[in-house]
């Protein structure tokens, strides 16, 4: 019989490695091997047993067959990568720059197969008669656990198992007894591990106001069926709705994704954060039933593996989940919705450093499907291709309730300071919180930080306590402790300065657990509750504060990002920012659109029920352009202000940008190879190269780490540029030159080095 073999990447994530290895398949493995197969092979000289996942069969060995090794056996434990996963896996390989195990990890978020719950039960086997003449021998004898299992099962027939045991008290030896005698038999089943948990008052009551279905308006109505007769007649445009906040945009997806479910196609549906799961999910549940599910890093791997082969067997219509929902296997995928479209959570922190948006659109040209994009504030990016015609524009420019959008009150910390005002609270602020306390409606107040932290400094000589290990100052966190937030070195709190031994070195502190207890002092009958990472460590937390909140259990919600994003309180009529300046002052050039972006997306949380809501914005620099534009809610004024500044420096949307990120242990030779990099990218004319330099945070964990970035509007030369980097490095690997420096690749980042 004629030899095949097999190329296979295996399961380890360095360049070095990042090729293809042939096997040859034994034939005993023939007919189980396919492509997408994960699969124990020897590898290096050991023969250490590694996975890996084969990415090609065929019927010609590359080098002598008696050099090759033999594949060891099957990963059965292993999910199997689909044909699909490992072409786009390359593609992202290619377009991001990464190696392709990390690349195929990513696509792959489910790994391992899980073994399914079994649901078991008790079912009665005798007739109607002979059971009650068995029930009446057992009470006769006195077997009383026999009895009461009988009378049980000749009302019901069958019985769950946890019932059984758990409220009927049924030993395991009382069933066998039963079951010899032929009175009973164990019915056991798969059952499905279900993370879709809806239940109490508070999801009763605003599932009924969900449930009653909204009239469209003319402008979503025409958003919902312009899309989908795009779909109907072959165009597969990606779609950009901008609507201002509390204009509907959730009710055009619901329009979307049942005219895709009625065409048997199935939806995608992606937020950006795990807090927003709940809301949404309901929203969904109370129009899809049983045919919605989740998925986030919260659920159980078992509950994430049996998720993922429902959307496969087709038992669920829609996945809601932050990023990693993009990989659901849905066999007739037909829409991709990305809710809140502008961010930054939809970039990948990890390599291969994608972006939803593009991931999703090269997922829907392979599954002749169709994206949408819906926000109040569209990143810079897809509303500048929305304006070039790349993309299909629909607007949505009136709030579905009757109040409008609320009025903002810009208010100057400079001139509260010079009136003698030393609080976090204007004036305005604390005037307009007590009005809500009296009228008994809630407010919102959004710092742009979490937690009790802040740099420690010194107030004479402006020494900073910094990590010895990285290159940023130590947080001060409750108990006095110093912490770094990147490596997680710890130390006491210090009294005297180390530097010149002045007793004033105290922590500059904004963080969210100061303000709770600001607001306890300035307002002692108000209940607050605070929703920040620290808070909503557990698995149910997010629903639980939101829960309380949209219940009335509380005056005040306080919280950072992850309260301003994409939540409806009907009752909140206030929205206090407390600090806008936090987001405007960092080293990034997307600082001053997420500013805006921040800041209209919390104004838009106050008055979105029936009665006008109010939101005032404190900041020290009231003449910015972003917080201007915010506080006049005119996202069109602020785009064009930002892209005219984009257009001068050549930032993206008007240019492409890569970022080459070098790292080394040793400061000189990450130094030398930068220049090296740098060099080589120069030779080539047109392409416009910064650096190399130090990044801004020059060193983590003891890895010194220096930037190159390439600027060009023509996103293929970046990749050519980066390919050109890889050849590089593979050629001083090749030639023994190589120490321990690594090099990654980010393209149009968003976040800074």
């Amino acid at each position: 019989m004629e030899e095949r073999f097999a190329d296979i990447i295996i399961d380890i994530s360095h360049e070095k490695l990042d090729r293809t290895f042939q096997y040859i398949i034994p034939e005993a493995l023939r007919e189980q091997i396919q492509i997408g197969a994960c699969v124990s092979v020897p590898f290096g000289k050991g023969n250490r047993l590694r996975k890996g996942y084969v990415v090609k069969i065929s019927g010609q060995a590359e080098y002598a067959p008696e050099k090759l090794k033999t594949i060891e056996g099957m990963e059965e434990k292993n999910v199997k990568a689909e044909e699909r996963y490992i072409a786009l896996a390359a593609w992202m390989k290619e377009q991001y720059g990464s190696t392709m195990i990390a690349a195929l990890k990513t696509v792959l978020p489910v790994k391992q197969k899980i073994k399914s719950l079994e649901k078991k039960s008790c079912r009665l086997l005798l007739p109607a008669e002979e059971a009650e003449k068995l029930l009446q021998d057992c009470r006769g004898k006195h077997q009383t656990a026999k009895a009461r299992l009988l009378q049980e099962l000749i009302q019901l027939e069958e019985l769950p198992m946890p019932l059984v045991t758990g409220k009927l008290h049924i030993s395991p030896q009382t069933i066998k007894s039963l079951e010899k005698q032929g009175a009973l038999c164990i019915v056991s089943e798969s059952a499905y591990r279900n993370p879709v948990k809806i239940s109490g008052q508070t999801a009763d009551a605003r599932m009924e106001a969900y449930g009653r279905r909204k009239q469209l308006s003319d402008e979503q109505r025409e958003a919902a069926s312009g899309i989908l007769e795009d779909f109907d007649a072959g165009k597969r445009d990606t779609c950009l709705i901008h609507g201002i906040t509390g204009s509907g945009k959730t009710e055009v997806y619901l329009e979307i994704i049942e005219g895709m479910i009625k065409r048997g196609r199935q939806a995608i549906v992606l937020i950006p954060e795990i807090a927003l799961t709940y809301q949404t999910l309901l929203r969904f549940y109370v129009r899809f039933k049983d045919r919605v599910s989740v998925i986030n890093s919260t659920l159980s791997q078992g509950e994430k593996y049996d998720q993922w082969e429902r959307a496969k067997r087709g038992e669920i219509d829609v996945m809601i989940g932050p990023r990693s929902a993009l990989f659901t296997p849905f066999p007739d995928l037909g829409i991709i919705i990305i809710d809140e479209e502008h961010e930054n959570t939809y970039k990948s922190e990890s390599m291969p450093k994608y972006h939803a948006r593009e991931t999703a659109e090269k997922i829907a040209s392979m599954q002749d499907a169709a994206v949408v994009l819906g926000s109040a504030t569209p990143s810079l990016e897809a509303y500048y291709r929305a304006k070039t015609g790349k993309y299909r524009l629909y607007e949505l420019t009136k709030r579905q309730s009757e109040g409008g959008l609320p009025r903002v009150y810009t208010v100057d910390l400079r001139e509260e300071l010079k009136q003698g005002n030393r609080s976090i609270f204007s004036r305005k602020l604390r005037e307009l919180i007590e009005e809500r306390l009296k009228k008994k409606e809630q407010s919102i107040l959004f710092l742009n930080r979490r937690g009790y932290a802040g740099f420690v400094s010194c107030r004479a000589c402006g020494y900073v306590m910094k990590c010895p290990h990285c290159d940023v100052s130590l947080s001060e966190h409750m108990g006095g402790k110093l912490v770094c937030h990147y490596c997680g070195y710890e130390q006491p709190g210090v009294k005297k300065c180390p530097e010149c031994g002045s007793k004033y070195i105290l922590g500059f502190r904004a963080g969210t657990q100061q303000i709770e207890e600001a607001v306890h002092k300035e307002f002692p009958q108000a209940r607050v509750l605070r929703m920040d990472a620290d808070s909503t460590r557990t698995k149910d937390s997010y629903e639980e504060i939101l829960n309380a909140f949209a219940n009335g259990e509380a005056d005040i919600l306080l919280g950072t990002q992850m309260i301003v994003k994409g939540h409806d309180f009907p009752c909140v009529t206030l929205v206090g920012i407390l600090a806008a300046d936090l987001s405007l002052h960092m080293n990034d050039y997307r600082a001053g659109e997420r500013t805006f972006q921040l800041l209209t997306q919390a104004a838009g949380r106050a008055g979105r029920g029936k009665r006008t809501g109010e939101v005032v914005i404190q900041t020290y620099d009231p003449e910015h352009y972003s917080i201007i534009h915010a506080a006049n809610q005119d996202y069109k004024k602020f785009y064009e202000e930002e892209m005219m500044y984009r257009e001068m420096l050549l930032y993206p949307p008007a240019a492409h940008l890569l970022a080459v990120l070098v790292s080394s242990v040793k400061e000189e030779e990450g130094m030398r190879l930068a220049e090296k990099i740098g060099g080589l990218l120069k030779e080539h004319r047109g392409l416009c190269v910064i650096g190399p330099a130090a990044a801004s945070i020059g060193k983590i964990q003891d890895v010194y780490r220096f930037m190159v970035y390439v600027k060009h509007k023509d996103y293929g030369k970046l990749i050519e540029a980066k390919n050109r980097i890889e050849a590089f490095m593979e050629k001083r690997e090749m030639e023994g030159r190589a120490g321990k420096e690594t090099v990654q690749f980010d393209f149009d980042p968003i976040s800074a080095y």
